[in-house]
């Protein structure tokens, strides 16, 4: 079995209309997926995304790269030493 890590990862969402990318992009990963949860900012029209994961690092990387890289959203992955 190939070792996992643990990991979230902060979507920040400023463009409403990617969101079907971007819950694409989680379903696929699903398998990995520990939970999620979702903010939305209305004052400043924004939404906040937190997405908690146990997967291999690349998928994690991937992941990450593939929702940084739609236009509106913006991600960063954090891992936990463990």
């Amino acid at each position: 079995m190939e070792e996992t890590r643990v990991a979230i990862i902060a979507v920040v969402v400023e463009d409403r209309s990617k969101v079907p990318l971007l819950n694409d992009l989680l379903t696929e990963n699903s398998d990995y997926i520990i939970g999620r949860m979702g903010v939305p900012y209305d004052k400043k029209n924004i939404s906040l995304i937190s997405v908690a994961l146990d997967a291999p690092q690349d998928v994690i990387n991937t992941l990450s790269g593939k929702l940084g890289n739609i236009d509106g959203i913006t991600a960063k992955a954090v891992y936990s030493k463990v």
